[in-house]
């Protein structure tokens, strides 16, 4: 068996064996719907190079990785290394979507309005001391 093919797990996630793991396939998925997603990145080394990819813009980064016991994707959206909203996607073409519009300037409430399985974490402002 493969790296990429053990690292995945065949059975969940068979269409990402065959393009070498998380970020090509999400690459290959992007193009095929003319979705602009920006750089898409891996780790260079262990078993994160295949479950997990990084699509970055000037808005922030989108993180994806993906279920180990079910099929799906998880996704960050992250600006300043903070996570501004989160969701779980059952299908590939869902997360190059979410990318695409936040790249796009969709805007945290659009996107969560747009894409159920998003959901905009909340913030606490700290407080001051006085």
């Amino acid at each position: 068996m493969s790296d990429v093919s053990a690292a995945l797990g065949v059975r969940l996630y068979p269409d990402l064996v065959e393009p070498g793991g998380l970020a090509p396939a999400l690459a290959r998925t992007a193009h095929a719907h003319q979705l602009d997603v920006g750089e898409i990145t891996a780790p260079e080394q262990g078993r994160s190079r295949f479950t997990c990819a990084e699509l970055t813009s000037e808005r922030g980064v989108v993180c994806v990785s993906l279920g180990a016991q079910a099929r799906y994707f998880m996704i960050d959206l992250r600006v300043d290394g903070e996570v501004q909203a989160r969701g779980d996607a059952t299908d590939l073409l869902q997360v190059a979507q979410v990318a695409a519009a936040w790249r796009a300037g969709t805007t945290l409430a659009e996107l969560t309005g747009r894409y159920s399985f998003m959901e905009e974490m909340k913030r606490h402002p700290v407080a001051q001391a006085g």
